[in-house]
């Protein structure tokens, strides 16, 4: 006879039994991108779900959680801001209760926080050392501020894939996101530098980019219309005449989960579909 499990816990391991659901923790997890990748791997491969969010879009949040939970895994998310070394050392000492030691198969740093605009503005869009920290912080540190919260508490199972999201600006020039460009780029060597630390140890860290897909937050900022010619333009650049969609990149992360994606590491897998091919086209040619 199975013992009751423990409060907060999971049950026992019994003989027999079959291992329990490892889980997957999402920053930014209630909506967007990372809503997305939480529901994709709640079906495929069947992780639990602990995710982080600011609380801005809790009706979305809410109907995650249900879908989460009628695909049978468990979910929690955790209202909270996921950039600093103490929401890191907060939100995983509740991860520990949940999931226990190497409990933690996949992280995904889905993030939104970024300030747009000019360094050398004299205007309202001045990038203020206040408003640099904060886009960097969400940005790019905390991956390293969860990271180290996760190993230092034994979380990672023994091959754990982490990925952070990257995006084309890295190639190409948009005029006011420097500062999300700059953040990008630091991201990017986090990745490469703790794939290194944590390769011997079997886990796996990787920056996955792709381009413009349509999320709350960007209906948000641009009116109907503005969004239409942002669909138009993404059609006549993309070799597959269309946006990427959220479902893309989320299916895209099942598959970097699988034993068939544990190669990659250290690695910016590009997933953007070729967006950024035709630009010198488009502009000679149009």
């Amino acid at each position: 006879m199975h013992e009751p499990p423990p409060a907060g816990g999971s049950p026992p391991a019994v003989e027999g039994d079959p291992p329990a659901p490892a889980w997957a923790l999402i920053l930014g997890a209630s909506s967007g991108t990372g809503a997305a990748i939480a529901e994709a791997v709640a079906r495929k491969p069947g992780l639990n779900v602990f995710g982080v969010h600011r609380g801005r879009y809790p009706d979305t949040a809410r109907e995650l959680e249900t879908r989460v939970r009628d695909l049978g895994r468990d979910v929690h998310l955790r209202q909270a801001d996921a950039s600093t070394p103490e929401a890191a050392e907060a939100g995983a000492d509740e991860l520990l209760q949940r999931a226990g030691p190497r409990g933690v198969k996949l992280f995904v740093h889905a993030i939104a926080g970024a300030s747009v605009g000019r360094f050398l503005s004299e205007g309202p869009d001045r990038l203020h050392p206040r408003r640099i920290q904060r886009t960097f912080d969400c940005m790019a540190h905390s991956f390293v501020y969860w990271t180290q919260a996760l190993v230092k508490r034994d979380l990672l199972a023994p091959d754990a894939r982490l990925l952070g999201l990257q995006n084309p600006l890295d190639e190409t020039h948009l005029g006011n996101t420097g500062l999300i460009s700059a953040a990008k780029a630091a991201l990017e060597m986090y990745v490469r530098h703790l794939a290194m630390e944590l390769g011997p140890k079997g886990h796996r860290v990787n920056l996955l980019k792709f381009g413009t897909v349509m999320t709350p937050a960007l209906r948000h900022v641009y009116s109907p219309e503005a969004l239409a010619r942002l669909d138009e333009r993404h059609a006549a650049m993309t070799p597959a005449g269309r946006m990427a969609t959220l479902d893309d990149v989320a299916r895209f992360v099942t598959v970097l989960v699988g034993d068939d994606a544990a190669w990659f590491n250290g690695a910016t897998i590009d997933f953007t579909g070729g967006m950024t091919l035709r630009l010198l086209d488009l502009v000679l040619n149009p």
